[in-house]
Formats: structure tokens, C-alpha cells, sequence
């Protein structure tokens, strides 16, 4: 193997992780979830003070990284955390062990154990808590370093005194009737204090900093949440202009996937909604010249017992266009989507596209189809 088809595999790979880790979070994500950002309720049954820690930028030689998030019980029963799995055995986990009466708290504590050398890490702890219809997913973040890097380094983009990570953040999945928040660190790279506001902020979008003003050469932290609306379904980037110190800098993007809820629904009633199911998932349109116009299709039947409905149909490049409106289908009936693909913009070499269909099927929410070939 060559190493520009090594490139071209870890190109593909890199596309794939993403939709690997979207399914998976989308399996064990909760429902009926109210956030400011910080403290987070699930289900009207517990409340988490946060479901994010973020470590920051973090020495090796600081050694292992502790935190604490706190559980709630805001329901009128007692609750008790029945198990927590760390997603990596370099991270220990402890949690409450006793059940937790009315308006009380326990906690779960994790250690990062810092071993794993100077790169960012993103763990995550599923929590299965009595009473709750699906577990909770709680992660720990940050950067681990090999040596000391200044505001500038650590925070990249720059837009004025007001120093990013990164302007286009990925919020992940999100249900209807719910809401998703997160938070970064942000930084004042100037001598004076920031004072940070926003405007033409996208609808659903809630963004702010604090402390703001945020003192000269220090860090502070940028939550923002997204509510569902129904007008809102699969992939969508919320957008904010930060003005800083009076004024308007480049727009930060913040993309989320909202799909729809199910957690009202007992067994027996999602065993009876739509079921799709394709003949094949894959399209593969062999070697072409570039620039060459590709007609892709898939055939899809409905094997639920209740009528089938895409909401939206998402592809991860403009090249790939859906013929038209995907329709409802009937149970028992079939129906075909129609792809164009124009090779023109795309890059040599072999090639995957990944359509996402989010859709009103309670046992296949979202479903993935691929094009693949080589462009020669």
C-alpha cells in the first residue's frame, strides 16, 4: 500500500469515526433534559450540577486530575446509582452507594489517571441511575502538555483580545423537547479588561462569558445552550458574533444534530412505528473520471407497522444532492431516493459520502447511507 492510499484510508477513517461516535451517543443518549449550561435535570427525576468537567490545559507532571460531579434527586421517590462505566481504564471511578432520598445529593468522583502522554482527551462515564429510561453520559476533558505554552499558544484564534480554542465547536446529538449545553475556555490575550457581548445570534442559540468582563491575561468560560425546535431537524450550525470591547469580530459556528424523541413511548408502541429498511446502504459507482455526473439510488421498504417519514435528509458534501422530497411510505410500501452526485469539486482518489437520514422511526432514528468509489 502506498502511503497516499495509507492518506486516503485515514482520510475516510477520520470521516467515519465521527458517525461511529454519533450512533453510539445516540443509543445511550437521555431524554427530557433542561440545562443553563451548568446544572442539567433529566427525566424531572436528577439533577447534575454539570455533565462536563474540562480539566483545561494540564502539565503531565501535574500527575492524576480529580473532579466530583454532584447527583440530585429532584423526584419524589428515592433514587440510587445503580452502576457507572468509565469508558478507559485510566480513569477511576467512585459514586454514592446508598440510595439518595427526596431533595438530597451523592456524588460521583473520577480520577484521570495522566498517563497517556501530551494530547487532548475526551473521556466518558455512562451512569445508570434507578428509575431513569436511559443512562447518562457524563465526560471529562482537557489538553495535557510536555511543557509551558502562553495564552497565544494555548488559544489560537484571535479575534482582538478574545483568544479560542477554536471557532466552529461540535455540540453533538440533541432530542426534541430537549436542550444540549457546553462550556469552553475562552481567553483575554490583551493588557486591559474584555468586556465580551454578542449579536446576530442564530434562534435556539443561548451564548455568554463569565466572569465579564474578563480581567486581562487570564481565561474565562463561554457556555452556550441550544433548545430543539421541530422546525430544526439533523445537522445545524447556530451562529454568534462576539463583539469584543465594542467590537464585532468573526462569528463563532456551533453545530448540533437534533433528532427526534421517543422516551414517551413504551416497547410495544415503538415495536409499532415505521421500520426502514434498504436493500443496500452502500452505492458504489466503481472508478470515474473527474468531473463525471453520478446517479445514485437507494430503495428503501417500509417494515414497520406505521407510516415512514424522513424529517431531513443531511449530506457531508454539496457535491451529493437528493432528487427531490424523500416521500412517507406506507407500511408494506417501498420507495426510492435519488442522489446526483457531481465528481467535479471532489479530490482524486477513492472517496466516501455519507447521507443522514433522520427520521420518525423509533428503532432507526438515524439512518446512514454511503456512495463510495474512486475518482480517477
Amino acid at each position: 500500500m502506498t502511503r497516499t492510499d495509507i492518506c486516503r484510508r485515514h482520510h475516510i477513517m477520520k470521516k467515519l469515526l465521527p458517525l461511529i461516535l454519533m450512533l453510539a451517543v445516540s443509543a445511550a443518549s437521555f431524554a427530557q433534559v433542561k440545562t443553563d449550561g451548568g446544572k442539567t435535570v433529566v427525566e424531572n427525576k436528577v439533577e447534575f450540577d454539570k455533565i462536563v468537567h474540562d480539566f483545561g490545559d494540564i502539565m503531565i507532571s501535574d500527575g492524576p486530575q480529580s473532579c466530583s460531579f454532584s447527583v440530585k434527586n429532584v423526584s419524589s421517590q428515592p433514587i440510587a446509582i445503580n452502576n457507572v462505566i468509565s469508558s478507559c481504564g485510566c480513569t477511576d471511578v467512585k459514586w454514592t452507594r446508598e440510595p439518595i432520598r427526596q431533595g438530597k445529593a451523592g456524588s460521583i468522583t473520577a480520577t484521570y489517571d495522566n498517563t497517556q502522554g501530551p494530547y487532548p482527551f475526551d473521556k466518558t462515564l455512562t451512569v445508570y441511575i434507578a428509575g431513569l429510561k436511559k443512562p447518562v453520559i457524563l465526560r471529562l476533558r482537557g489538553s495535557v502538555h510536555d511543557k509551558k505554552q502562553s495564552l497565544s499558544e494555548l488559544f489560537p484564534e484571535h479575534l482582538g483580545a478574545l483568544g479560542l480554542k477554536s471557532r466552529a465547536i461540535k455540540l453533538g446529538n440533541l432530542d426534541q423537547e430537549s436542550q444540549r449545553g457546553d462550556a469552553v475556555n475562552v481567553a483575554n490575550l490583551g493588557g486591559t479588561p474584555m468586556k465580551v457581548s454578542f449579536t446576530n445570534v442564530s434562534p435556539g442559540l443561548d451564548i455568554s462569558v463569565s466572569p465579564n468582563p474578563v480581567p486581562a491575561g487570564s481565561t474565562a468560560r463561554m457556555t452556550y445552550v441550544v433548545t430543539a425546535d421541530r422546525s430544526r431537524w439533523g445537522n445545524n450550525v447556530y451562529y454568534a458574533t462576539p463583539v469584543v470591547n465594542g467590537t464585532a469580530r468573526a462569528k463563532i459556528e456551533i453545530t448540533a444534530f437534533t433528532k427526534e424523541n421517543f422516551t414517551s413511548l413504551s416497547e410495544a408502541e415503538k415495536a409499532k412505528g415505521a421500520q426502514p429498511m434498504f436493500e443496500s446502504s452502500t452505492f458504489n459507482f466503481g472508478k470515474v473520471k473527474a468531473g463525471t455526473k453520478v446517479d445514485a439510488s437507494f430503495v428503501m421498504t417500509n417494515k414497520g407497522k406505521s407510516t415512514f417519514k424522513a424529517y431531513k435528509i443531511d449530506s457531508d458534501t454539496p457535491a451529493a444532492k437528493v432528487d427531490g422530497t424523500f416521500p412517507t411510505v406506507a407500511p408494506g410500501g417501498k420507495a426510492t431516493l435519488k442522489v446526483a452526485l457531481d465528481t467535479s469539486s471532489l479530490p482524486k482518489g477513492e472517496t466516501l459520502i455519507i447521507l443522514t437520514l433522520t427520521t420518525n422511526s423509533p428503532l432507526r432514528p438515524i439512518v446512514n447511507l454511503f456512495l463510495s468509489g474512486v475518482i480517477e
